[in-house]
């Protein structure tokens, strides 16, 4: 846990705010005609997503976020949570659904994603931009029939997808995890 002073906070960086680790996505440095400079800086709490706005003083002292990013592998899920493994040391750490949120829609056996840990809590994941799902449930298509864009289709981690008519149970897809689009067939 580090300290700096306000005038170096700077989009990117992580803060902490009441003992919850917070990033700043955005942050604008004022110095007006009368009265001391200031930053006000937009930042989000890393482990719920609420977004607060917070204006620091010139001068003032901040303490920074001891984060850290560890890569992992996505192993199952049961009753206790989400299993991931750390490839370098075979360490294991469950997560709570709570903290995976929507990720969990795109976490096939083995995916690899980025975990941000505050101490040793996990507080996020970040999931690779493109994954590889398995079609469990769509209607069949029908020849020729092009014109509608596409059908939804069920995925083996419980994500739906709008893909090709041509396409049927059992295919594997790629998805683009940012946007929960189809991208293409594999």
């Amino acid at each position: 846990m580090g300290v700096i002073v306000s005038n170096q906070i700077r989009k990117g960086i992580k803060l902490l705010i009441d003992a919850e680790a917070y990033e700043v996505v955005d942050v604008e440095h004022i110095k007006p005609g009368k009265g001391s400079a200031f930053a006000r800086a937009k930042v989000r709490n890393l482990r719920t997503g609420q977004v607060l706005e917070k204006t620091y003083k010139a001068g003032d002292k901040v303490e920074t976020a001891d984060t850290q990013e560890k890569k992992m592998q996505f192993l199952y899920k049961d009753g206790e949570g989400f299993h991931f493994m750390d490839q370098t040391n075979y360490e294991q750490v469950v997560i709570q659904e709570e903290t995976v949120g929507e990720a969990s829609f795109y976490l096939a056996e083995n995916t690899e994603v980025s975990i941000l840990f505050h101490g040793e809590e996990a507080i996020g994941i970040d999931l690779p931009n493109f994954v590889t799902l398995q079609i469990v449930d769509t209607d069949p298509g029908f020849k020729g029939d092009t014109v509608s864009g596409g059908k939804p289709a069920k995925c083996n981690t419980g994500a739906t997808v709008v893909v090709p008519f041509h396409l049927n149970v059992g295919d594997k897809i790629v998805v683009d995890t940012r946007t929960g689009e189809y991208r293409e067939k594999i």
